[in-house]
Order: C-alpha cells, then sequence, then structure tokens
C-alpha cells in the first residue's frame, strides 16, 4: 500500500466528522491538525478524572463534575474575574432557592471562599440526596432530645 493511500484512509473518518460538525458552532469544535482529534468543550475532572461536557443536555454551561459534584476555583466571585487560586472545589451543601431550584455549595480546600452553581440535571442524584438529608442525619443536638417535647 502506498503511503499516499495510507494517508487517505487514516483521515477519512475525521473527514466524516468534519462534514458532521456543522451541527456544532466554532467555539464548541476543535480539531487539532497535529492528531487528528476532535476535541468538544470537555473537561477533565481533578478529583474523579472524568471526562465531561462543558454543556449540560439543556444548554446551560457547566461548572462542576456531573459524577463527584467536585470543580475547580477559576472564577474570584468576591472581586469578580479570574480566581489565582485554582484550587479545588469541595461540594459541601445543597440550598434551596424560593423558586424551588437547588444551588450545589462549593468550599474552595486552598483558600475557603464558598460559591453556589445551580444542580444540573444529569448531576450525581445519589451524592446530591446525601447532602440534601445529612442535616436530618446528623443534627447538632441528640435526637433523643425529640422525644421529649
Amino acid at each position: 500500500m502506498r503511503q499516499a493511500d495510507a494517508c487517505a484512509r487514516l483521515t477519512e473518518p475525521l473527514g466524516l466528522l468534519l462534514l458532521s460538525s456543522q451541527f456544532f458552532s466554532s467555539k464548541e469544535l476543535r480539531v487539532s491538525n497535529t492528531s487528528n482529534t476532535l476535541k468538544i468543550n470537555t473537561f477533565t475532572c481533578a478529583w474523579c478524572g472524568l471526562t465531561a461536557t462543558k454543556f449540560t443536555a439543556d444548554g446551560a454551561m457547566r461548572n462542576h463534575c456531573p459524577s463527584c459534584l467536585h470543580s475547580q476555583h477559576v472564577t474570584d466571585h468576591v472581586e469578580g474575574g479570574p480566581s489565582e487560586c485554582e484550587g479545588r472545589m469541595s461540594p459541601i451543601a445543597i440550598a434551596v432557592l424560593r423558586t424551588g431550584d437547588w444551588m450545589l455549595v462549593h468550599r474552595c480546600v486552598r483558600c475557603d471562599e464558598l460559591t453556589s452553581n445551580p444542580v444540573c440535571a444529569d448531576d450525581n442524584q445519589l451524592i446530591l440526596m446525601r447532602m440534601a438529608v445529612r442535616p436530618l442525619a446528623q443534627p447538632p443536638f441528640p435526637l433523643e432530645a425529640l422525644g421529649s417535647l
């Protein structure tokens, strides 16, 4: 087999992907000429290693891992703009807004900044429920005290 034929066969699948890329915006699609790979706005979780998309199924922007719910401190919410910390943000609680929407509360392990982010539809429901019922399962007072009320 000639080298030109081998190169054509290697680039055929990439050509098919490029033809189907008309459905993606240019910001969401990047093709690397050196490694012939297609990258669609993804990130790798620093905690669990999962590769996830930056957008949810409904098109909303995602800023945390859907599996372990950890995030990275990239935005300084106090001063605005990018954060120099870049520490890991651990999920610590669930907050429920008046509208009924759930917010995921993160704390940075480096600088202790707190942030809240909306819960996505494809987030790990088991971890979300564990965090939501934790205050009921582990109250700051003995449960026996409720029996005397």
